[in-house]
């Protein structure tokens, strides 16, 4: 594992939080988290109102991050047609703070802080009801999408998307049940 690639932590059994250091400057990073184009070479495309309250729409297209590979069973029926995840804004101070529902049930909050030329990202996700069971899904999902997000800032080949994702989503089972 590189040094920039650590697990996320889980804070009670809601809540993980993942931190990353990314090549800066910090509004760099801010487009990638907002602008559709960027956010969908490493996440999920769609339109986002920028504001309090705002609408957006993720747009998970895993056939455009990992063309070439053959997803796991359970993922094949969305990794070739997408799917679209209806959120709304929670907060919005750029360039420093993102925080917006995930899958109805889940919040997810972006904070970013330059450390002179790089970026630390804080990602915390807090989950609810139904969505707590999801949640080691999640931890190996950003960890994955984090990973596709530093290959792409830095100009580097990207990990293979589904392999990473299951192998990080069993991980993250034995960490959070050590928890």
């Amino acid at each position: 594992m590189k040094a920039n690639d650590p697990y996320g932590t889980f804070n009670g059994p809601a809540e993980v939080r993942l931190v990353r250091i990314l090549p800066g400057p910090v509004e760099r990073i801010w487009e990638y988290l907002t602008d559709p184009e960027k956010r969908a070479r490493w996440f999920a495309g769609g339109p986002m109102e920028p504001k309090v309250g705002g609408k957006m729409t993720l747009q998970f297209q895993h056939k455009n991050l990992a063309p070439d590979e053959v997803p796991p069973d359970q993922y094949k029926d969305v990794h070739e047609t997408g799917f679209e995840m209806p959120g709304t804004i929670l907060r919005w101070e750029p360039p420093r703070v993102l925080s917006y529902t995930f899958d109805e049930s889940s919040e997810v909050t972006f904070e970013l802080t330059p450390e002179g030329k790089n970026v630390v990202l804080v990602l915390t996700h807090h989950a609810r009801g139904d969505d707590i069971a999801s949640l080691t899904g999640y931890a190996s999902g950003w960890h994955t999408h984090f990973a596709l997000l530093a290959a792409v800032l830095e100009g580097t080949p990207k990990p293979p998307f589904w392999a990473t994702h299951g192998r990080l989503k069993a991980e993250y089972e034995k960490i959070r049940a050590q928890t």
